[in-house]
């Protein structure tokens, strides 16, 4: 359904991420004790590279008539490579399931791959579930919109 554009992650990133998590493991956070470590430089957690899911989202998708979208949850996660530090990363979006619920939402199942730049496997690979709330006066999107993209 859509692709976003590439983000690349820094050290910097890769700290304050440490910091806010309070997960600073030498693998992360100490450039020069990595270099000797098993991927020769400092990675990504990959909760942080699963958080970038939100980012990508806004910044590759636009949906008119909702109030709000929050994130509810993920069926699936997996990372299968990691993410070194200055990696570029971009997220594919497809729109496997929308669902209406009961309180004006509907519950959107995505699968996510977040890509690195020169790897043949995928950073991250998940399966995420989003609840758009809609406006009173518009509607979500067009019927013929709604339909997964399968």
């Amino acid at each position: 359904m859509a692709v976003s554009d590439w983000l690349t992650i820094d050290q910097q990133r890769i700290s304050l991420f440490a910091d806010a998590t309070i997960d600073h493991q030498w693998i992360h956070i100490d450039p020069e004790r990595a270099k000797k470590g098993p991927f020769g430089a400092t990675i990504a957690h990959g909760f942080f590279t699963l958080s970038l899911v939100s980012y990508f989202f806004d910044h590759s998708i636009q949906v008119g008539g909702i109030r709000v979208n929050i994130n509810y949850g993920a069926n699936r996660v997996r990372f299968p490579a990691p993410v070194l530090v200055n990696s570029r990363l971009r997220a594919h979006f497809k729109l496997l399931s929308v669902t209406p619920e009961k309180d004006d939402s509907y519950q959107l199942v995505w699968e996510v791959t977040i890509e690195r730049e020169g790897s043949a496997k995928p950073a991250c690979v998940a399966e995420t579930l989003s609840r758009f709330y809609l406006q009173a006066t518009e509607p979500l999107v067009e019927q013929e919109q709604l339909e997964p993209a399968l």
